[in-house]
């Protein structure tokens, strides 16, 4: 009778131990899944005869058609995203006819023979490398230059001399027809971005041109109205951060130069076919010089949309400098 109580308060005290243990002890359940071979999931459109039960309850939920059409409606940007999702998604999303329909919006003006040339001697006819590889400008936000320069205040009684950080953006908004937007202002990016279209008014001083994109080169021009015509020509080359980014361009050049009243008709004209041959210090119009700037060149960095509200370039002057956009 003595050992049995004894076993007892043997077992009692050891029990106690195990959950004082639990206190102390991570629980870490995901290593019961070490060693583990998970079955892959089969992708939409798969050639796979073998009837596959996935366990997640989306794809339970919603049939493999429905997903792909929702697929089809997503901008290539967010397809990527989704694709770290989970391993079908990712499957899913490999498919071509998704890659095939961004490069042939984002190339629209190259037409659709010459994209399929380009395909098959450099990309080996694939889409998706051809979207990560291929420059191109981005049409789903903003591209903002940021650019700041000191002048001299007026002094106050000869004891101080104050000085004035005049702060000032430039913004580039492309469109996949060869359409550009551009603006010079200082106001911010999350209060530009609500006018910068073809809607604007006057008022907005948004001014739109043509460009033209040629291996990761970009030209544009846009014609100033006015009782003297000027033409806003600029040259930009395309970078990224990361392949298929192209978030970033830098600035080569920017002239500004007249023109006769005989070679424009309105500002809705493609100035750029009457100025892509034209040498940068070369005019038109006599009373308008040609001129090189040689100030404001700094990088411009792309915004998407969804980031412009919490966009770093909202910030002001002197917080932003401890920040390095792009």
């Amino acid at each position: 009778m003595t050992s049995d109580y004894a076993n007892v308060a043997a077992e009692l005290e050891a029990a106690s131990r195990m959950r004082a243990a639990q206190f102390f002890v991570t629980q870490r359940p995901w290593l019961d899944l070490y060693g583990v071979n998970i079955r892959p999931v089969a992708p939409f459109g798969s050639a796979s005869s073998k009837p596959v039960v996935d366990p997640a309850l989306i794809h339970r939920a919603l049939p493999d058609e429905l997903i792909f059409e929702i697929f089809s409606k997503m901008a290539p940007y967010t397809l990527g995203r989704a694709a770290c999702v989970c391993r079908k998604w990712r499957y899913t999303i490999r498919n071509p006819v998704f890659w095939r329909n961004a490069c042939l919006r984002a190339w629209q003006v190259t037409g659709v023979a010459e994209n399929y040339k380009i395909l098959q001697s450099k990309y080996d006819g694939s889409w998706r490398r051809m979207w990560l590889s291929r420059p191109r400008v981005r049409t789903d936000g903003l591209y903002v230059s940021r650019n700041t320069y000191i002048r001299a205040g007026a002094a106050e009684w000869k004891i101080t001399k104050p000085v004035h950080i005049v702060c000032y953006y430039r913004y580039l908004r492309f469109y996949p027809s060869g359409r550009f937007l551009y603006k010079n202002s200082s106001q911010k990016v999350k209060e530009v971005a609500k006018y910068m279209n073809f809607r604007a008014t006057k008022g907005d001083c948004v001014f739109g041109g043509h460009y033209t994109l040629s291996e990761d080169k970009v030209e544009a021009a846009f014609l100033y109205p006015g009782l003297r015509p000027t033409v806003w020509r600029i040259r930009l080359r395309l970078r990224g951060t990361i392949a298929g980014a192209n978030n970033q361009m830098d600035l080569l050049a920017l002239v500004t130069s007249g023109v006769s009243d005989t070679e424009v008709t309105g500002p809705d004209e493609d100035i750029l076919g009457v100025v892509e041959r034209w040498e940068e210090d070369e005019t038109h119009n006599p009373d308008v010089p040609a001129i090189t700037h040689k100030r404001g060149l700094t990088p411009f960095v792309f915004i998407p949309f969804e980031e412009v509200e919490t966009s770093v370039l909202n910030l002001p002057v002197e917080r932003m400098d401890y920040y390095v956009p792009g």
